[in-house]
């Protein structure tokens, strides 16, 4: 397919394109403007009970069946890749070599699920065998496996138009462990979600699958999100997003009748520790990275780097020389949304306003850009004042300098959850990382040394999550392969005649 699509601006539910009664209008970043249907409860209870009327036979199906499908999705993707592309441009800002990245890790992904589950590790079967003859009561035969939960509900994040959107990370592992998706997509880039949902559509159609396996509804206010998470026929809903949005979903799911798992990635501001030795020797170098890091896409990565953590002396002093050298140059870079560069000045307002922060990089962004913004407090100051642990989503950083070892540690105390933390450490600073890394894995899902924490690979050892308010469960990962997991649960089966035994566990 070339560049030269048209979106319909309509809803995909169960195989259909369905209008809405009344449109929303686009706001891209550059390009044409086109008008998408608005979500509304009603649509949702539609696409629900197709996905429900979907389960049954999708859940039957074979794991190649499955796999064959995922790799059909990954297919119809990149027939459609320049126009995803254009239309992916226009609506983010984003440049089009971050699009082309972003579409082949959805795609890798896709196939990566698809090898995953062809070998059945996901399903974690296990068998006690009978022991008729034991003392003082038998055993009987008990069979383990996980089994799919059911219709799953998907939130499409702003930040990621692919990766963790329409066919994103929790579609492609819902679809992987036999659970129909309903996608809420998110209006920052309708018409990305569009054409990939016209991707699985044509999948759903190759490979032969029941229509309701998946459905996308566009736009729409907070009674949609709300109607999606209570309806009674979902079982399970994944999220990225906001801490507000996120936690106000999140309550929503637990207070239902039947209560429900909600899989949410919400916010973390992934502090970085630079140990003594590493500071002396190379703080420069590490600073420089920071900032390179820090202002990658704007900034607009959940697992942005907003803080350092160096003890201060005259490396400190070298450490916010080189971040201000290396962000000075930094140009404006377009935001997602004018909602998101409006909340990155206000996060930007709220630093600079706590007691104790000094400004060393001011800049001036407005509209739909941003700029980079360095700042600097000490630990004295950073303890107590909690607020500047909140997230603020774009490239702004703040380096926190504490008087030794131990504030350090204090430091590490201090946080609440976060998706990563990281360590830049020679040989001589081992022993304070020591002291501090049984602080930080409990802190966070991924504890990383001498790198930065952009950048999250694919695969079967990655964890994408962490304590609160990182995610809402920090015993699951949103990346990689363990992602599946979310969507099962196990059930055993006792003194279950072969015949009557699900196929895999035969």
């Amino acid at each position: 397919m070339n560049a030269d699509w048209t979106p319909r601006g309509a809803h995909l539910i169960a195989g259909e394109w369905v209008a809405g009664a009344t449109t929303f209008r686009s706001a891209p970043a550059h390009g044409q403007a086109h008008d998408y249907g608005v979500g509304t409860p009603a649509l949702v209870d539609r696409a629900v009970r197709a996905a429900e009327s979907a389960f049954p036979a999708y859940a039957a199906t074979t794991r190649a069946q499955r796999a064959a499908f995922l790799e059909r999705i990954a297919d119809e993707i990149e027939s459609r890749g320049p126009a995803i592309t254009r239309i992916g441009c226009e609506e983010t800002g984003l440049p089009e070599g971050r699009l082309e990245g972003e579409r082949g890790r959805t795609t890798g992904q896709l196939r990566l699920f698809a090898q995953h589950i062809r070998k059945g590790d996901h399903l974690d079967r296990r068998t006690d065998a009978a022991l008729p003859d034991r003392k003082p009561a038998p055993r009987p035969e008990i069979r383990l496996m996980q089994e799919p939960v059911g219709p799953v509900a998907v939130f499409g994040a702003s930040n990621f138009p692919l990766a963790f959107s329409t066919a994103g990370g929790d579609t492609a592992s819902a679809l992987a462990a036999g659970c129909p998706v309903v996608v809420k997509g998110h209006s920052a880039h309708p018409g990305t979600g569009e054409i990939v949902a016209e991707a699985i559509a044509a999948a759903v159609a190759a490979c032969g699958m029941p229509a309701g396996v998946f459905s996308l509804i566009q736009g729409g206010r907070r009674d949609v999100g709300e109607a999606l998470v209570t309806h009674p026929l979902i079982r399970a809903v994944g999220f990225t997003g906001s801490l507000a949005g996120g936690r106000a979903l999140f309550d929503l799911c637990a207070g239902r009748p039947d209560p429900i798992p909600f899989f949410g990635e919400l916010g973390s501001v992934n502090p970085m520790f630079i140990l003594p030795a590493a500071a002396s020797a190379r703080g420069a170098a590490i600073a420089r990275g920071w900032a390179g890091s820090l202002t990658l896409g704007a900034g607009q990565y959940c697992t942005n780097p907003g803080i350092s953590v160096v003890i201060e002396g005259d490396a400190a002093e070298a450490y916010a020389a080189a971040a201000l050298a290396a962000l000075e140059p930094v140009a404006a870079q377009t935001m997602l949304t004018d909602g998101i560069a409006g909340a990155y000045r206000e996060g930007r307002d709220r630093v600079a306003a706590t007691t104790g922060v000094q400004a060393l990089l001011t800049t001036t962004c407005d509209l739909r850009n941003a700029t980079p913004y360095l700042y600097r407090v000490s630990g004295d100051d950073w303890l107590d004042n909690h607020i500047l642990g909140e997230e603020v989503f774009g490239p702004l950083g703040l380096i926190v300098t504490v008087r030794d070892e131990a504030q350090m540690l204090a430091m590490a105390q201090s946080l609440q959850g976060q998706l990563t933390c990281t360590l830049h450490l020679d040989d001589a600073d081992h022993d304070l990382a020591r002291g501090l890394l049984p602080v930080l894995a409990r802190k966070a899902g991924r504890v990383i040394a001498n790198g930065y924490p952009t950048g999250v690979e694919v695969c079967d050892a990655m964890v994408h999550g962490g304590p609160y308010p990182a995610s809402t469960n920090f015993g699951a990962t949103s990346v990689g392969t363990m992602s599946i997991r979310r969507w099962l649960r196990p059930v055993a089966w006792q003194n279950m005649p072969a015949d009557l035994l699900p196929a895999d566990l035969r």
